[in-house]
Formats: structure tokens, sequence, C-alpha cells
């Protein structure tokens, strides 16, 4: 434990002249201490303190309440004030973000501060009380007023015999198992979330509802409210996630923590959320990557969702057309139960997939003459066509035809984008680090005034297709596009609504949205993905591909699916034309196996960066040689250190060390001793470091 040092102008209340009742308190600091503090009142565990913390005062959380401090009790400070008169934070809360911080390897204070709204964060009171004109009071009155707007019969909706099936098997589950749904695209597995959440309902309990991405609550949102209702009147659903404002989350927290909502819809950060009923929870799409945060504590949502069923007793569905391959092991060795839907949920077959070879085709913009043939022949029918590019902006560089010069970052080891915005200005922009500049009249280096655009992004096919298809309604989706706050949802509703004709998007596109009238997808560049360096980026690729392939013919009949390749004879690509997810499973799991790959292997990955390559490897090479004396290095192995693909990012210099290890704990345990090096010898290189336990991306 770490006594902090107390700010010599701040007064102290006497230890001898009242009584102490010992704190021990989280801070949001990168230290894995607690920190001693004390009160003239008992505090409840899970409460917020404000604190001073040398020369800073702080909001933290009391997560003990020792008999006797650490330290000495005179050297030990008063809590400057008592922040709340019920803990926002309950046990259950509390348990999961010391079991999180233990096992992503991060101080139990980063776990804890961060997730709560920003209002929770601050120095401010919080009395946890209903209030007539308060947060959750104005909160109700928005639900009821949202509760009007939907019908007064609740739609019902009859399953087909497998969904049936699958609902009375999670029906049964007593105390806690997790089920794996493996549904074809276009099976129904949202009909099985709601019919399964709403039986936990109608038990007095609670439903925790998570999606990978924030554009697609809007549609779930109204899907809840329209179907999971109690004598014509829909349950109470929060949402939650990073694109609400601060009022909005902090209204929502509130809610969950006081009971009010019963259904809490959210991204990743929702699995820490107050359910003190929790009855049910389901990860939808949960091979997606967004459920894994990039920064600060790098956790998986959906395996602390895995942790938290466990812990709370009840049962967790994950639910995917192309489930990840762990959980795939998982449920084949028995760990989890295996619920599959392989039939539409409506009459419709699944689309037709057909695979372009590029290699001897002449391209006009990226597409082939087959391409617009059935682009063409499908607006003629009157159906709608996506045309899918995982890759936003103009062009991925601009480039000399003269000398060969190329647009680069000048803070990263990157290429600018060329960006076109919807004036007409174009700009060149780093996707690393957002740096931005305006495009040169001529090259910097020869002063040539030949500059092209190599290569092309969304807004460019955007652009070619409204000129090739006069008269077409050509609509772009992605990144750019949706940066204003409920742009997105304005956007697919003009595609729900018909009015759009050619649909061009990205990733955004691929998975959750049920398009009634789309005919046609082509795919553009899937090969970009294909030899990637990362042992998981076929698995990507092939979920990819399959989820916007599953966007086609969900309401109309010969639906197609086109995608361009100059490489048909991969396993990858063979599959998708079979739309045989569980053959390609039984491949990649084999060739794992063999190599001794993740699921058969856990990963930890050691990043860091310095404004000098050479810094940061050499702190890495000390940092795996004083690792050969740690408790557990016998059973893990470390890998030399290797520079990143985009080496400098920002201006830093980045590279990183991979452990693996045959046995979880035994990596853990590893880890928890190699952090004690690692910080020490990072203020001696000055660099900065992270350790990403189970990383998706190496």
């Amino acid at each position: 434990m770490h006594n902090p040092t107390p700010a010599s102008a701040e007064p102290t209340l006497s230890v001898e002249s009242t009584a102490k009742y010992w704190l021990r308190v989280a801070l949001d600091v990168p230290l894995d201490d607690l920190f001693d503090y004390y009160h003239d009142t008992a505090v409840a565990v899970g409460s917020r303190v404000l604190v001073h913390f040398g020369r800073r005062q702080m909001v933290g959380v009391v997560v003990e309440t020792p008999e006797q401090p650490v330290f000495e009790a005179k050297q030990v400070k008063a809590i400057d004030m008592l922040l709340d008169d019920t803990a926002p934070l309950s046990a259950a809360s509390l348990q999961m973000a010391h079991f999180a911080a233990s096992y992503y390897q991060r101080p139990v204070g980063e776990v804890l501060l961060p997730v709560l709204p920003l209002s929770l964060r601050k120095p401010a009171a919080y009395t946890g009380k209903r209030a007539a004109g308060g947060p959750v009071a104005r909160l109700r009155k928005r639900r009821k007023a949202a509760a009007k707007a939907l019908p007064n019969e609740q739609e019902t909706i009859v399953l087909n015999a497998e969904q049936q099936q699958a609902v009375q098997h999670i029906q049964s589950v007593e105390g806690h198992q997790t089920v794996l749904l493996h549904g074809i695209t276009g099976s129904g597995k949202t009909e099985v979330y709601l019919a399964a959440a709403l039986k936990v309902l109608e038990q007095g309990k609670q439903v925790l509802f998570m999606v990978p991405e924030i554009n697609l609550t809007p549609q779930f949102e109204q899907a809840l409210r329209r179907r999971l209702q109690k004598d014509g009147h829909a349950y109470d659903v929060a949402v939650l996630h990073s694109g609400l404002s601060e009022g909005e989350r902090l209204r929502s927290w509130m809610s969950l923590e006081q009971g009010e909502a019963r259904v809490l819809l959210g991204t990743r950060l929702s699995i820490f959320a107050p359910l003190e009923e929790l009855g049910l929870i389901i990860v939808d799409e949960e091979h997606d990557t967004s459920y894994k945060q990039q920064e600060g504590l790098r956790y998986s949502a959906r395996d602390l969702a895995v942790w938290r069923g466990h812990a709370a007793q009840v049962p967790v569905v994950l639910g995917s057309a192309t489930p990840s391959m762990e959980s795939w092991a998982h449920a084949k060795e028995g760990r989890y139960q295996l619920c599959s839907l392989t039939q539409r949920a409506r009459t419709q077959s699944l689309p037709e997939i057909r695979l372009v070879d590029t290699r001897r085709a002449q391209l006009e913009e990226g597409f082939s003459p087959q391409f617009l043939d059935a682009m063409q022949s499908c607006l003629d029918n009157k159906q709608q066509v996506l045309v899918f590019l995982n890759r936003r902006g103009y062009a991925p560089v601009l480039s000399c035809s003269s000398c060969g010069w190329l647009s680069q970052c000048k803070r990263c080891s990157a290429y600018t984008v060329l960006h076109r915005s919807k004036g007409g200005r174009t700009y060149l922009q780093c996707h690393h680090c957002g740096y931005q500049a305006a495009v040169p009249r001529f090259c910097p280096d020869c002063r040539d005034q030949d500059l092209k655009a190599m290569g092309r992004g969304t807004q460019r096919v955007e652009e070619f297709l409204a000129e090739h298809f006069t008269g077409a309604r050509v609509m772009r989706i992605d990144a750019d596009s949706t940066r204003l706050k409920g742009s997105a949802e304005k956007l697919f509703s003009e595609v729900h609504a018909g009015n759009v004709d050619i649909l061009v998007g990205t990733q955004m596109v691929s998975k959750g949205h049920d398009f009634a009238n789309l005919g046609l997808v082509v795919v553009l560049n899937a090969d970009s993905q294909l030899f990637a360096q990362d042992f998981r980026a076929p698995e990507r690729l092939f979920a990819q591909l399959m989820q916007v392939a599953g966007r086609a013919g969900r309401h109309t009949a010969g639906a197609r699916v086109l995608i361009q390749t100059g490489y048909p004879e991969q396993v990858v690509y063979q599959s998708l034309l079979r739309q045989d997810y569980v053959g390609f499973a039984r491949v990649t799991l084999e060739e794992r196996k063999t190599v001794g790959l993740p699921p058969y292997s856990y990963q930890a990955l050691l990043t860091a960066d310095a404004p000098e390559l050479a810094r940061v490897l050499s702190f890495l090479t000390v940092a795996k040689e004083q690792a050969q004396t740690l408790t557990g290095i016998q059973h893990v192995q470390l890998y030399d250190p290797v520079p990143l693909r985009i080496v400098r990012v920002a201006n830093s210099e980045r590279a990183q060390l991979l452990a693996e290890s045959q046995h979880r704990p035994a990596l853990q345990q590893f880890l928890r001793h190699w952090r004690h090096v690692l910080t020490p010898l990072a203020k001696e290189y000055r660099v900065r470091w992270v350790l990403e336990v189970d990383p998706l991306e190496i």
C-alpha cells in the first residue's frame, strides 16, 4: 500500500481527536497500490470520496474498510469529502473490477474510475435519491413519451421450430451456462434473443443486451421497445455507449442503478453497468473485434460478459453467424452449449455467391464489366445494390507520375489519404494520427504538376457510380459521412425508406442491418486483407464477407453476392462459395492446433514507444533478458522484439514483444511478476509501454 504525501498547505484532521474509520481507496493513477485514508464516520464500500493525492485533489472509490491501515495511523490523511450517501458501485461491480484489473494487468483504479459516467468522476455529490425533478425522473418522462409512439398492441412473431428449440434451450439453463447461438445470416437470432429476454423480464429480472457498434443501437432500441412489453406497456430500456452526451449517459446509469430500467442496450462499456437484478446477458455478433477495447484497459467485453454471467449465475448467450474461433472451440469442447439455426427465418433462400476473377479482367474504376452489368440489371428490377469497400476516403495515396513521390504523413510512417469534402475541397489526412495537409499543386520533390490519386476509397466509388448510373440515387455510409450525432440513423432511414438505389459503405453497413429490398451485394478489393501478417486475418475476412453477404436476399428471392478477387482458389473464398462456416472453422482450428496458436495457446503483447526506435528496442530486449529469472518463465515463450508494421505514429517509434504460453494461469502468474520489472525499466529507458492480454492483432 502507498501512503500519499499530503500537500503541506492542506489542513488535516487530528487522528488523536476523532474516531477513525479506515478506508482503502482506488484512484485512477498508473500505480498498482491502493491508498489508505480515514473518515470520522463509517463509509460504505463502493462509495466515492474526494481525497488529496500528493498535490492533486482526486475522486476515488472505497474498495475496502480495513481494521488497520498499512502505515502508522499518524501518517494517514483524512478524506476531504464523502461524495455519496448511496454507494453507486455495488459489491458485484467491485468484484468484476478487481477481476478485470487482475486479468488484464491494470491497477484497479484504472478500471473502476474510467467506466463511471464523467459526472461521477467529478467532485460532486451523488445522493442516489429519486428526486421529483431529477435526472431519473426526467428520463422516465422521456421513456413514457417514447412508449406512446409505440403500437398499442405488442408485436407478435411466430418462431419456427429451430428458433423455438433455441429459446427453450436458453430458458432451461439453471444458473450459469454460456450458450453459443450459431445461426446463418437471416436465421432470426434477434427473435430468439427477444423471446428469451421477455421470459426473463416477466420473472422480474434485468437483461443486458450488447451490440458491437453504436450505429446498431437505434434499430435494436426500437425492436426492444416494440417487442418487450407487458400489458401494453414497454419495459424501460436504457442505452449506454460512448456517443451519448454526458447527461444522457449519467441518466441511463442512474436509472439502472436505481432499478428503473429493466433492459440495458449498449456497446462494450455497458458490461460494467450496475445491474443488480441481472437475469440474462446477450452478446450479439460475439465475434466482432469492436468488443475489444484498444486503449486504456484493453478488455474484451465478450469475455467479461461470460465472467459476469458466471459470477451472477445467469445464462450468457453469444450469437453470431461466424463465431470467433475461440468460442467455436469452446462449444466443440463442451465448455459452451451449442444451438444452431440452419435455416433463414423467412422462406427466402441464402443469396448466391459468385467470385469474379480479376486477373484477366479490364476494370473501370475498380469495377469489372460483370459487376456493372449485374448492378444495372438489379436497378432495372427496382432493387437496391450494396457496394462494399472497407476503405474510406477518396484515394489511399497521392502520387507523382514523374518521380514516384507519395503523400507521406509528416508524423507517421504511413501515407496520407486523399479526401474530398461535400463542398469539393480536397485535402490529405492521416488515418493514424489525424494530421491534415492541403493537396500540393505540384510534386514537392520534382515540382511536376502531374499528381494522381492512386487506388480508390468509398468517396471515389460514390462519385464514379453517380456518373456511371445516371439518375440512380447513390448514398455513402462510412465514418466520414456519419460524424455528426444522429447522422448514421438518418442515412440508414433513407435506405430503409427506399430513397436509395446504390449504397456504398464500409464495415458499418455489413452487420446487423435488414435491408428489405436489397437484391445485389458487390465486394471490391477483398484481397487487401488476404495476406496480412496477423494469423487472424483469414478469420476476420471470412466473417466480414459472410456478414456483408448476409445483407442480401432477406426479403427478396434471387439475391446475389459478387466478390472480386485475384485469388479465387484461396480457402477463404472457396468456403464462402459453399457458405460453409463449419468447414472453414474446422480447417482453421486444425491449422492453429498444429502450430500452437490461440485458442490452443494464450498470448500477451508488450508494446512500447518513444521518439527513437533504438531506445524502444533496447527496452524490450532488456525486458526480455530480465524476465528469464521470474517465476513462471519456464512455461512462457518470449519472442524477440520487432518494430510494428507502421513503426512511427504521431512522432513516436513503436515496437512489440510477444509472450505466449500453453497454460493461462502460468502466463498470468508470469505477467504479474513482469509488470514490476517493466515499471522501473520504462523509467530508465524513458519509454511508454502497455501490456495487452489476449491481443486480437499481432
